[in-house]
Parts: structure tokens; sequence; C-alpha cells
């Protein structure tokens, strides 16, 4: 497609000039159609440590100006090939978690409406169970790929059964995901009991953790995930806390031993050919960051999945 609207162009507005949408893109409200919606939901109500990632998606997209129209790892011009726009941020309720959830559930599935497909910054976690209540509104149970230093299926904290470390485990028991088919990747760390591995595993996740991927390398960690999706749609949820604290320092859980962000993006750009129908980056906490180091990772992931939607639209229109 080349009648869609990109980038401002650095070469005539410096990058460090004009309103921050994500990558400089239009907003939904200045085109007439859009593919893929970026869109912010500035919500941390929900987390169990550190907050702050309620003011993730305002940093994310200062953190994205840099990003440019070709990808060359992809060999894609992600913003010619799709109509790609940020849809601004989702207003949600802070102080109960139940009310913002349902909302969040709510707006995105009308904005799953307008476009083909939603990329969401987080917030936290928490975000990703009314996230995939709408993907499976449209898709059905979706492969779940989350990269993440944790589970995220744990049951309840403080008797709270829907918190950030709690969406997937309300996800399976919803029918919301494939259980033969999603799959952790990069997680590591402390755990409560061996009891978290088994149910765990009951509740529908293979796990590719951090350790896996330093002792077999990045490539049969890729076959590996490649191999548990298999063919089904997927939804992408990556919390930035997959990458060790040395990439990404401003998040609310961290913990050593992570993954390097060459390895996220390597393993990401796998997902070519994939049928991705949706995906969030969350747990972004400005306030631990420094230098924008999380938040210009957390950008170029975010590019890495708009360019995989957007080669598999103009794959789609070409078939």
């Amino acid at each position: 497609m080349t009648d869609n609207i990109g980038p401002v162009d650095a070469s005539v507005n410096p990058r460090y000039a004009g309103i921050a949408t994500f990558a400089r893109l239009p907003r939904i409200e200045d085109v007439s159609r859009a593919d893929i919606a970026v869109v912010g939901i500035p919500f941390d109500s929900g987390v169990s440590y550190r907050p702050g990632a309620r003011f993730g998606p305002s940093h994310v997209r200062e953190s994205s100006r840099l990003l440019r129209p070709y990808n060359p790892a992809q060999d894609v011009s992600p913003f010619a090939e799709a109509q790609v726009v940020d849809a601004g941020d989702i207003p949600v309720n802070p102080f109960d978690i139940a009310e913002a959830v349902g909302e969040i559930e709510r707006a995105s599935t009308d904005l799953g409406e307008r476009v083909d497909r939603i990329v969401t910054i987080g917030g936290d976690h928490t975000i990703a169970l009314p996230l995939l209540r709408s993907a499976a509104k449209k898709h059905g149970p979706v492969a779940v790929l989350h990269f993440d230093a944790h589970l995220d299926t744990w049951d309840t904290y403080f008797g709270a059964p829907v918190t950030h470390g709690t969406p997937f485990r309300r996800a399976s028991e919803e029918g919301l995901i494939d259980l033969t088919a999603s799959c952790h990747v990069g997680t590591r760390g402390p755990l409560y009991s061996k009891q978290d591995l088994d149910d765990d595993e009951r509740l529908g996740f293979s796990i590719v953790s951090s350790v896996d991927v330093e002792e077999q390398g990045v490539a049969t960690a890729i076959e590996r995930m490649l191999r548990r999706l298999g063919d089904r749609p997927v939804y992408v949820s990556i919390d930035i806390d997959v990458l060790d604290p040395a990439h990404a320092p401003g998040t609310g859980t961290p913990e050593a031993g992570g993954l390097t962000s060459r390895e996220v993006l390597r393993m990401l750009r796998a997902l070519r050919g994939s049928r991705i129908v949706g995906a969030d980056v969350v747990e972004v906490s400005p306030a631990y960051d420094h230098a924008q180091v999380t938040g210009i990772a957390a950008s170029h992931v975010l590019y890495e999945l708009v360019t995989l939607m957007a080669a598999q639209i103009a794959a789609d229109r070409s078939a």
C-alpha cells in the first residue's frame, strides 16, 4: 500500500519536536482507516512491588522517537505495508481493578472492530487478562507466547484474584488460551515452591527458561518456541522484565540473569509467518529507568511486533 500515512519526516521536523506519538506515527483521528493501532493503557494498580508502570505508555512513546520507517532485520517497511496509527490511551479507573479490567476489555473490543490488530503499551501485566478476553472473542482460544521473568500463573495476592501475577491463570481457567500451544520464554529466579511449576504445566504452558537459552542457545530456544506454537493464532505478551536488569532496569519486579535485548529481538523476528493476532509490552516503570534504557528496549520490541503484523497483513492482501 502506497497511500499510507507514515511517521513525521525527521529530515524536515526534528525528532525531538512535536507530539510524541509512537514512532511519530499519525494519530488514529488523523487517518480515514487503520490496519494496526498502538494503544496505551496507563494502569498499574495490580502491581505487587514497585509501582510506576502507569507512566509506561508516555515513556515508551518518548523513547520511540528514533525509530525509522525501514526495518532491515526483517526487510520490511512496516508503515508502508500497513496503515499504523497511535490510538492514544485507554483511560481506566486506578482505584478499582475489577472496573478497570472491564473498561479495558470493552475499549479494546471496540478498537478491534476498527482495526485489524492492536499492539498495547502497558501498564502492568494485569491488562493482559482483559486483552485476552477481547482477543478470544474475535479469534477463539489463542496460543499465548509470554516473554517474562515470571510465570504470572499464581492464584491470588492478598486474596485478590486479578493482579499482575495472575493474568494467565485466570485466562487459562476462562478458556481464553490454547492449552496445547502456549509458552513462557525467559522465566527465571526463585519461586514460592515447586508446586508453582506443576500448576503452570496444568494451566497449559511449556517453558523455555532463561537458563535454557543460555545452555542450549537461541536457535534451539526458537525451535522449541515455534514447535510449541504451531499454526495457531498467537497472542504475544512481553513483560519487559524478561530482559536482564542491565538491559531494562526500569521495571517493577527485576530479576537477575535475564535475556539480552538482542536475544529477545532475534526471537521475535523468528515469528515471521506466525499468525500474530495481538500483542502487548508491559511493566515499563520510568521512575526506575535512566537514559531511556528500558524505554528504548521496549520501543524496539514494539517496532518488531508491528513489523511482523504489517508483513502478515501485506502477505494476506497479496494471497
